[in-house]
């Protein structure tokens, strides 16, 4: 396995050595995606005395206000990687519909998706916030002059590549091409990303979840009941002490996985009926879904594996529950148990009372 000074490119280079049926067209669309990262890596860093912080005074396609730093990220992946002619078309989470390749340019046979920056309400704060990335082959069907948004709604598990930039300490980027999960930290006197951390591995077990737990009132019970084993400890069922942690930001929730084990949950809740989950597929969960399975973890949605999800919009919501394997598949057994009505010793008033907080 390549090490030491290898940087991405060629990496990317070796990559497409062993699995052929990547082509130069996917190295040279990673090179512009890369560069994107880059761009966005200045931006974050120079926070305040670039004037970048704060509101744009606009909403997204779902009806969140922009960050200014979420318009000039959008805007590094478009301005990036429209020009090169490796794609047919964008999609990002912050735009209503696809992004159509101008006609002046060139087109070729990968769609890019992407979320320009995950995390965004910790940017004014100085907290860590990432872009979440993947890449899918256009429909042998589709007509590449004219995508539509349809071509971009496949499974998970069509995907070419995923990957996330971690704004954080250093840079890193995260990227999986289907041969395992790697890791390249940014060295700024050089300016190109370095193999730092090859073949990622999440550990099967863990002691450490992540939730937002204001939100227990709404979750569903078998992730009231995970959770509530997971407070009780050594004294509990679960026999050993857990910790919790919760940033706000998908990129260094999975990354902190990544690093050291753990599980992420961000389940479906009764808080928006009209939301079946939180977070989106094609941008967030799908990519992050690859990562952690190409690390060994396993990402859920509590019911189905996220890989095997067929999207049917672009902008479609789904539950994540993500990280270590065991955890993961403990939390689908608690939701069939839950269906099976298995778990009905699970629903008596005892344990109903087992919350996070004491009422007073």
């Amino acid at each position: 396995m390549l090490s030491g000074r290898t940087n991405v490119n060629k990496f990317l280079i070796e990559e497409q050595r062993r699995n052929p049926a990547l082509g130069g067209e996917f190295c040279m669309l990673m090179s512009d995606v890369v560069r994107s990262c880059k761009a966005i890596a200045q931006g974050v860093s120079r926070g305040a005395l670039a004037g970048v912080l704060g509101d744009a005074g606009s909403e997204n396609v779902q009806g969140e206000a922009q960050k200014r730093l979420d318009v000039l990220a959008n805007e590094a992946f478009i301005n990036h990687c429209d020009w090169g002619g490796h794609l047919a078309a964008m999609a990002s989470e912050e735009l209503d519909d696809i992004y159509r390749i101008p006609p002046e340019y060139p087109r070729g046979r990968y769609l890019l998706v992407f979320d320009p920056l995950d995390g965004s309400s910790n940017i004014d704060v100085n907290l860590s916030v990432g872009s979440i990335f993947s890449v899918l082959r256009c429909p042998e069907s589709a007509v590449v002059e004219q995508p539509t948004a349809a071509d971009f709604l496949q499974p998970g598990s069509r995907q070419v590549a995923a990957g996330y930039a971690l704004y954080g300490p250093s840079t890193m980027l995260v990227l999986t091409v289907g041969n395992g999960t790697h890791g390249f930290t940014l060295k700024r006197d050089i300016g190109e990303f370095v193999l730092t951390h090859p073949n990622l591995t999440i550990s099967p077990e863990t002691r450490e979840f992540a939730i937002n737990a204001s939100n227990e009132r709404f979750w569903e019970k078998p992730i009231q009941r995970y959770v509530s084993e997971c407070l009780a400890g050594q004294t509990g069922v679960r026999e050993k002490d857990f910790n919790m942690r919760w940033v706000a930001s998908l990129v260094a929730e999975v990354h902190r996985i990544l690093m050291r084990g753990g599980v992420f949950m961000y389940p479906r809740d009764t808080k928006d009926i009209s939301r079946p989950g939180r977070l989106r597929l094609l941008y967030e969960a799908s990519p992050m879904a690859m990562i952690v399975a190409q690390a060994g973890g396993l990402a859920s949605t509590g019911r189905e594996r996220i890989l095997d999800v067929q999207p049917t919009s672009l902008h479609q919501r789904v539950p994540v529950i993500l990280g270590s394997r065991d955890e993961v598949e403990r939390i689908e057994r608690y939701h069939r148990e839950h269906e099976t009505g298995e778990d009905q010793p699970f629903r008596s008033p005892l344990f109903a009372t087992r919350t996070l907080f004491r009422d007073y």
